[in-house]
């Protein structure tokens, strides 16, 4: 069975984006939700939610596997599951709601620690990097990649199987997304 293409998982694309003049981005002071979908619903929301104009952000990412007969596969597969955001007042939220793929809702209490959060996985997604989802934040150490095409992202260390990985979380849910990196690349803050 052929693999379907990555649909667009932000709109509008600059929602997330920093204004060029320092202030303070429209994305960070108005309200945001984290929409709760019902079970395999989030790409199908994004698409109702495209469709009514209501800016959201669904992060998703490629997931290789192995399929039963042996092929690797690409799969395109949201980084948390269940979950969209979208930006927008009790309106928005309603008609998100009233599109039937949403199971609950919960208003965000920080939303600008929330689109910051939300920027660097956006950013760490365009890296094309493979990724990983976590499903549980561990306690580690907070550093910054000095170097490579990570230069700059700060996050949290874990550790797996002799890796280490950089842990760029969303604080709101506690789940993140991680990358393997190299000793050398990190510095502690």
């Amino acid at each position: 069975m052929p693999l379907l293409k990555p649909e667009q998982d932000i709109w509008p694309l600059n929602l997330l984006d920093l204004p060029e003049d320092g202030s303070s981005a429209p994305s960070e002071t108005a309200p945001w939700w984290a929409l709760y979908t019902l079970a395999r619903y989030e790409k199908k929301l994004m698409r109702q939610l495209m469709e009514i104009q209501i800016p959201f952000f669904g992060p998703t990412i490629a997931r290789r596997y192995k399929s039963p007969q042996g092929r690797i596969r690409t799969s395109v597969e949201p980084l948390f599951p269940n979950y969209v955001f979208i930006q927008g007042d009790e309106m928005a939220r309603y008609n998100a709601v009233c599109t039937g793929s949403v199971s609950r809702y919960m208003p965000v209490s920080d939303p600008v620690q929330l689109v910051e959060d939300l920027r660097q996985i956006r950013q760490l997604i365009l890296t094309d990097a493979p990724l990983a989802p976590e499903l549980r934040l561990e306690p580690g150490q907070k550093i910054r990649v000095k170097s490579g095409i990570f230069k700059g992202f700060e996050g949290t260390i874990i550790r797996r199987e002799n890796e280490i990985r950089l842990l760029i979380s969303v604080r709101y849910m506690g789940r993140g997304a991680s990358v393997a990196l190299d000793d050398c690349q990190l510095e502690a803050l």
